[in-house]
Formats: C-alpha cells, structure tokens, sequence
C-alpha cells in the first residue's frame, strides 16, 4: 500500500509518502517570503504553494522510491486553513487522482496533528489527551481511537500560537516571532515579571487578555526607560512563556482530573516550543501521566502526519470523490 500525502494548509508545501505503514518520505518547502510583512500573505501564500508544489511531490516520490504508478491513493488536506492554499493542494491531489484513476482521501489537518503520534514509537494508548496548539488553534482532545476525536476544550479567541507571535512583535522581534520568544527564554528568569491568568470557565482557553496585558505592561516600562526591551528581553521572553505555558497545562491538567486519563500527548507547532515540552515533561511526573511529545518535525505542518491520518481512512475505505471542495473551517 502506497499513500502519496499533500499538505498545504497554510505557508508550508509538504508531500510525503507511506508505504505499509511506514513513512518512506517527508519533504517540506517553507515559504521565506512572508518574513518581510511580519505574517502570512495568504495570497502570496497560494502562489507560492504553485511554485513548490510539483517539485516537492516529485521529491517526495524519488526519496521514497516510488513511482507515481505504484501509487494507491492520494490523501490531501481538506482544511482548515487559507482557503487560496488549501485550493492549491487539492486542486493538485484531485486532477492526479484522476489521471491515475486512484481514490481520493479528504483529511482534518488538526485530526492529523494528533495522528502524528502514530508515525513513530513510542504510541499513545487510547484513550489519550492531545493537547493541540499552533498558530490557529489551541484544543485539548480526548482521542478514543484513530478516527474517534472530540474536543472538550478549545480557545474563544486567540490561539496561543498567535499570542506568541503577537507578542513578538511588541518586542521587535522579526517574524515568526515564537521561536524567538523560546530561544531568549532559555537564558531568562521565567518569573521576574507576572501576567495576570484569564478566567475562563471549563476546558476553554482566551489568549487576548493576556496579549492586552503584556501590550500595557511595555508600554508602561517604555515609557520610564526607554532601553527597558532590549535590557531586559530574555526576562520579559522566560516571563511571557512561563505565563503561556502555564495557561495550557492548567487547563491540561483539570481535563486529566475530569477524564481521569493520564496518558497525555502534545501536537501541532507549538509543541515544538522548549519551554512547553520541559515543563510538560516535569508536570507529567509529578503526576503519573505518560506523556507523548512528537519528533520536530512532526510538529509543524507537514505531509507525514496527512499520510499516517490517510492509512486509517483507507484501511476501512472511506474515500472522497471528485466533487469534494477545500474548507478554510472544518469540524472534527
């Protein structure tokens, strides 16, 4: 059984192929272009996903050695995502298909990020936590099996990986701001500044208070020193993660208290956040759970994590058909 996966959600033009069970090729073509303008363009976005996409199915196929001929399926990302990009990847999945009178696989990108725990071991136990978190998303997910999902909690607003970048760019950081915040935190102090937590009810998470308050804090050190960002930055960083990072696990750890469940797993591209894997980690420990974080690689968008959700799918033949359309929103 060859698979061929197509991801192109949103900046990242990824294809990957599965043969058997097993991940033979990931290939990922990241988009610089949006550096300049501080966030994804996502017009730019489409026609770069153009661009790449041929040469990186093509690269996909050569290091798998596998030919499109032996091909048995094709799965693409259905959504969500900017509907321009997703276009793009589909469009390309559907007219391949055709032409090589294959079935189609329509996939849930988020439903993929949890699934990417799958490609190698060591493999959650069902049934698990995800905690899934990126730039446009942030859910806590009981996973009963492969293809049974359901959200119990889920961000009202903002998802933290945009507050992470949002606030980076109130410290003039470039773009993509995160991993930014991450690697000064390393070699800050996590509490020399304290944020106030949101109040939210549940499960559910809100991240917009947070960003106006971190807004409010620098502006009022700005104004009594003006160099207050750039002396104190990998301070003000370890202080706004500790903070984030903190509203996750709180929320992670009422849902394993609710659901008794302890084995815990983290996705999507937050989680490949330092700070959030360390404290993950230490939290877990403390509390008997058996925690799951994938390799990097597997935590940003990518095609392998669109192949392993495929082979479920195509195991009890649940396939799309021609009609099927791109969905910038998409229910589990």
């Amino acid at each position: 059984m060859n698979i061929l996966a197509i991801e192109s959600s949103c900046d990242e033009t990824s294809a990957a192929v599965l043969s058997n069970g097993k991940i033979r090729s990931n290939v990922v073509a990241t988009q610089l272009i949006h550096t300049q303008y501080g966030g994804v363009v996502p017009e730019l976005a489409s026609r770069a996903h153009q661009q790449h996409i041929l040469p990186v199915v093509e690269k996909a196929l050569n290091d798998a050695k596998v030919t499109k001929n032996d091909l048995d399926a094709i799965a693409f990302t259905k959504g969500p995502g900017l509907l321009g990009a997703l276009l793009v990847g589909t469009s390309f999945a559907k007219s391949m298909a055709l032409g090589l009178d294959i079935p189609l696989i329509e996939i849930n990108h988020m439903q993929a990020h949890v699934l990417a725990h799958f490609i190698e071991d060591p493999k959650p136990q069902f049934p698990f936590l995800c905690l899934t978190v990126s730039g446009g998303h942030t859910q806590i997910i009981r996973v009963t099996s492969p293809l049974e999902m359901e959200i119990l909690g889920e961000t009202k607003d903002d998802a933290v990986g945009e507050a992470f970048d949002k606030t980076a760019k109130l410290l003039d950081l470039p773009y993509p701001g995160g991993p930014l915040i991450d690697k000064y935190a390393k070699e800050g102090n996590p509490v020399a500044y304290t944020f106030p937590l949101p109040e939210m009810p549940g499960l559910d998470f809100s991240f917009s208070g947070i960003k106006t308050s971190f807004m409010y804090f620098l502006q009022k050190q700005v104004r009594q020193n003006p160099d207050f960002i750039a002396e104190n930055i990998k301070d003000i960083c370890a202080s706004i993660q500790h903070t984030l990072v903190n509203i996750l696990l709180l929320k992670l750890k009422k849902a394993s208290k609710e659901t008794g469940i302890k084995e815990i797993a983290i996705a999507g591209g937050v989680s490949a956040n330092s700070g959030l894997r360390k404290s993950l980690i230490e939290l877990g420990e403390k509390l008997a759970w058996k925690v799951y974080i994938p390799e990097f690689e597997y935590c940003t968008d990518n095609a392998a994590m669109i192949a392993m959700a495929a082979e479920y799918k195509y195991l009890i033949n649940d396939f799309c058909d021609q009609t099927v359309s791109p969905a910038a929103r998409m229910e589990f």
